[in-house]
């Protein structure tokens, strides 16, 4: 095991693993990722501990990580953490994934947006707020096909941070006598009144290059390496163009270059 707060660190939404999670990987890169897979989180899963208790030197197990990284199921980088004090530090993590995860997941990931993976219930929390309704305002009573219809809706409010309390709220308050159609109301209430989205909380994850470790923006590293470590040359920058004075300058001191000269010739 790692020292406390460090080591592997699995990653939320697993599906239930299975004999195939890792068939895609060559037979070498398979073996590792399920003995890395079977592994508590905490565990120590560096390339020198792993290479004291599996069949493979360092730089082969070096290898087989960057490729597993590579597949997806891996990411090695920085997180910020508070402590029991208030304070707060970044520590190192490997973020382990049993199904591989594509750059814009991990992308998200990184962000602490990662879209929920679980089996949906039969009815969302928003279907239940509006089924329940007319409890609240009989005249606001809505039919199956109508709480189907408006869930989304309210699905977004959730998602804005509101509460079931906020979205009643919004419904119910000041209602005109009569109300004509009910689902109607409900619709235009939902969207003339949909709180703003709130600001993107500030990102606490940082990844690393698996062969430099040089920090970088998740879409500046697809599998997890850094555009030198790929090979790829940077872009040659052109060098800017002179201001118009600076070109007369030089130009007139090119001309009294060649002035001189040709005085120099004739004499």
């Amino acid at each position: 095991m790692a020292g406390p707060g460090y080591g592997k660190r699995t990653t939320p939404y697993q599906l239930r693993g299975t004999n195939h999670d890792f068939s895609h990987l060559p037979p070498r890169e398979a073996a590792i990722a399920a003995y890395l897979d079977r592994l508590p989180d905490g565990a120590d899963i560096s390339v020198k501990t792993l290479a004291k208790h599996l069949p493979y030197g360092q730089c082969a197990l070096g290898t087989a990580l960057n490729r597993i990284q590579q597949a997806g199921h891996l990411r090695r980088g920085r997180e910020c953490i508070t402590a029991d004090d208030g304070s707060s530090r970044w520590i190192t993590r490997s973020w382990w994934s049993r199904s591989a995860r594509d750059d814009d997941w991990w992308a998200a990931f990184t962000r602490g947006d990662v879209p929920q993976q679980t089996a949906r219930p039969t009815r969302s929390r928003a279907h239940i707020l509006l089924a329940a309704l007319g409890r609240t305002a009989p005249v606001l009573s809505l039919s199956q096909a109508d709480c189907a219809t408006l869930a989304p809706l309210v699905t977004d409010w959730f998602e804005r941070g509101a509460t079931e309390e906020d979205v009643l709220r919004a419904l119910t308050a000041g209602l005109p006598t009569p109300v004509h159609h009910a689902a109607a109301l409900v619709r235009n209430r939902l969207t003339s009144k949909l709180p703003p989205p709130p600001a993107p909380p500030p990102s606490l994850r940082v990844l690393e290059c698996a062969n430099c470790g040089a920090p970088g923006r998740p879409e500046t590293l697809p599998g997890g390496r850094c555009s030198a470590c790929r090979g790829e040359r940077a872009p040659s920058r052109r060098p800017a163009p002179l201001p118009a004075l600076a070109v007369h300058d030089r130009a007139a001191g090119i001309r009294a270059s060649m002035s001189l000269r040709r005085r120099a010739d004739a004499d």
